[in-house]
């Protein structure tokens, strides 16, 4: 099978951290917010609703807090030898996230991702309100988002792998020509062709 598209998770999947559970530990709300992110992740929670929640914790503090974070993001091992090798390749290369445009562009404008798709934070007179502006990236717009990139350029389905960690990936990877979990919660691992339990993203390669 020849892939031509790589459509991947953020948090940890490219990059090591969790941008919202940063988020929160800078705003004083770490541990409640990272309490609600393991548990959306591994499936114990309705994302859409965890998300809103998690936000809403952040209330009142002021944005120049997520320049803050995404300064504090690190690339998986790996991840740079992944994308120049599939580029070489001819490959498309697209993130689709549960976390924030906000902070997500920023760090990846240096890697040249051909799509990008997150959430976005509300924000008024550089203050964080609290909420989330609709729609919500969650399992469901994943897919959607993979489909939408595929056909965009001219991809088969068949012709895409999807790689990410959470219960929140798992309609992305179902719907992807080879689904990949990294260093996944079980609930993805359930529905993945593909396990990979090592942190170092060019082990993918052995499979694409």
């Amino acid at each position: 099978m020849k892939y031509r598209l790589l459509l991947m998770d953020m948090d940890s999947t490219l990059i090591n951290e969790e941008g919202i559970d940063l988020l929160a530990a800078r705003a004083g709300v770490g541990e409640e917010v990272a309490r609600l992110t393991s548990e959306a992740m591994a499936g114990e929670l309705d994302f859409s609703s965890s998300l809103r929640q998690r936000v809403s914790l952040l209330k009142g503090h002021s944005s120049a807090l997520l320049e803050d974070v995404t300064q504090s993001l690190s690339l998986t091992e790996g991840a740079p030898e992944l994308i120049s090798t599939l580029r070489s390749r001819g490959w498309r290369i697209g993130v689709v996230s549960g976390g924030f445009h906000e902070i997500i562009d920023p760090f990846l404008a240096p890697l040249g991702i051909d799509f990008i798709r997150a959430n976005h934070f509300s924000i008024t007179e550089g203050v964080l309100t609290g909420e989330v502006i609709d729609p919500i990236i969650g399992p469901t717009e994943k897919a959607l988002a993979l489909e939408e990139f595929a056909h965009a350029h001219g991809i088969e389905l068949s012709e895409t792998v999807a790689v990410g960690d959470g219960a929140n990936d798992r309609e992305m990877l179902r719907v992807a020509g080879l689904g990949i979990a990294f260093c996944a919660k079980r609930a993805l691992k359930e529905v993945a062709d593909v396990v990979v339990e090592r942190r170092d993203l060019r082990i993918l390669l052995d499979s694409i």
